[in-house]
Formats: structure tokens, sequence, C-alpha cells
């Protein structure tokens, strides 16, 4: 299973970047291969300065060796080795209009001291971040998702739904992060569900992303904006880079597990702002987009 999932996830970072670098016309993802000392390594491909795309990454990885120690409290062993693999995206483009993404999909093993695999799971998901709210490209971006999930199971789209709402939701500051999407976790073995089930499922939805969102870039790429409207949506990504550094397990995952930190960080944005206590004019479209975050909306 690792090395068919590995083999799919590098195919999938040389579609997803080659549609990007295509429809952004004229930046292209810089590559920039690392190893990790205790195991494994990866493919970073960073794409900066584009006609659409600011700032973004499609990163794959496979990390091995012994359980570092934060993962064996977590998963209560005192020994251990373990397998993972994953790509993680984040795209943030220049035009205020165009949302943010966010996707990832992963796989990880976990062996006892003769090798066997004691446990293994998928996780993963998508989720858009818009800082101007358009309701179609919302229903658009769910009901991709919807689709991809009802072709395995009927249930799969609201249950990863209202993971994904409460995952990404900044307790802190009592509002989503964004528009939601899927989440999903510890997918194993089931009487239901083989872990090829599990596999088909987890492909099903990384196949999806592209049509998720570039319609969404399409749509939105060539809207006039004003130095307000790149205020506001630098305000907002300030949201983005709490979440990410407070609460989000991906990034805490790599930074106790000794991976590589231009990879983890790569999720962050080039330019945001903090200004204080900033709330936005009532009725202005910033205050409605404010409005969907603080609770969750069903959208399709």
């Amino acid at each position: 299973m690792k090395e068919q999932f590995y083999a799919y996830i590098q195919e999938l970072q040389d579609t997803i970047t080659s549609k990007l670098e295509a429809i952004d016309g004229k930046a292209k993802f810089q590559e920039d291969l690392w190893e990790r000392v205790e195991g494994g390594g990866g493919r970073t491909r960073v794409i900066e300065n584009g006609n659409i795309f600011e700032k973004g990454g499609v990163n794959i990885s496979k990390v091995f060796g012994e359980l570092p120690e934060a993962l064996r409290k977590q998963f209560g062993v005192e020994s251990g080795d373990f397998f993972a693999c994953g790509l993680s995206l984040v795209i943030h483009p220049k035009n205020p209009f165009v949302p943010t993404v966010h996707a990832n999909w992963r796989y990880f093993e976990m062996y006892d001291d003769e090798g066997n695999i004691v446990t293994q799971w998928f996780g993963g998901g998508q989720d858009l971040t818009p800082y101007y709210l358009f309701e179609e490209d919302a229903v658009h971006f769910h009901t991709v998702c919807k689709k991809a999930c009802d072709k395995h199971h009927l249930d799969f789209y609201l249950k990863f739904k209202e993971t994904c709402d409460n995952y990404f939701w900044n307790a802190h500051r009592n509002e989503a992060r964004g528009l939601g999407g899927l989440f999903f976790d510890y997918l194993k073995e089931t009487k239901e569900f083989s872990m090829q089930d599990r596999y088909d499922f987890v492909t099903e939805v990384g196949n999806s992303f592209l049509n998720s969102y570039l319609p969404i870039v399409e749509r939105r790429k060539d809207i006039a904006y004003t130095q307000e409207h790149k205020d506001w949506q630098e305000v907002r990504r300030g949201r983005y880079v709490e979440f990410n550094l407070v609460h989000d397990k991906g990034t805490l995952f790599g930074l106790k597990t000794n991976g590589r930190i231009e990879s983890i960080l790569m999720s962050l944005p080039p330019t945001v702002q903090w200004k204080y206590n900033h709330h936005p004019a009532e009725g202005s479209e910033e205050a409605k987009l404010l409005e969907v975050l603080a609770k969750p909306t069903n959208w399709v």
C-alpha cells in the first residue's frame, strides 16, 4: 500500500503543478529535493510572484524510521518504527477575489519490533479560504467534494464536511478559517471498508481537487481590485497564519518530527497584516464574509 500511494502522490504532484503553471502563464515551480537525516525525504515545489499565484507550494514527502518521542507519547507506545507519506499544498493567489486553497492527502503505517504492520490509515482533505464571498464558488467547491464522496458512501460528505468545519475553527477568534470542504483522518480498515477501499476514496478526492479549484480561479482572476481590497486580504491572511501556527496538527507534526522547516512553513503567505482591533464597516462585503465565518453553512 505504501508504494502504491507514494507512486500516486508523485504523479498527482506532477499533474497539479503543471496545471497551475499553465493557468498562471508566467511563474514556474522551483523544485527542491531534500533528505531527512533519520530516514526519507521529499520533493518540494514552490511557485512565487506569478501573474495569478503570489506564493504556493505543492510538496510530497516520504519519511520513516524510529517513532519520535512526541509520537510515542501520542500513540501510547514505548518504541516502534513508522512510515508516512503524503502530498500537501497551499496556494495563495495575488488577486483578493481569488480564494486561497489548501489540501493534503497522506498515509501512515506503524510497525512492531518484528516489522509487522500494527496500524495503518489514510487522512487528508481540502478546504477553501476566500477573502470575498461568492456563494456560487462555495457551492461549486462543495459540490465537487460531495460528488467525490458520494461515489464511495452517501454518508461521507456530511461526515467529513462536519469534521472539516470543526477542525478549521480558529478557537481563539471564535470563527472559521474559511468555507470548509472535507477533512478526514485515521481512515483504517473496517468490516465495511478494506484498505484498498480507503485508497480508492482518498485518491478519488485527490483527483477531484483541480476541478474543485481551477474553475473558481478562472472566474475571479481578472477582477479589478484596489489597495483596500488587498489590505483586507492581508488582514485575513493573518488569521490563516494564526491557525497554522497555533492549531494545525500537520504543522505541529512536522515540527515535532524534525521535518524540513522550509517545507513545513511554505504554507505561510508572503505578505500579511495584523491591524489592532480591526472591524470592517457594517454592511460591507468584508463584513458579509465574517457573518458566514461565524457559523458553518450547508452549501449543497
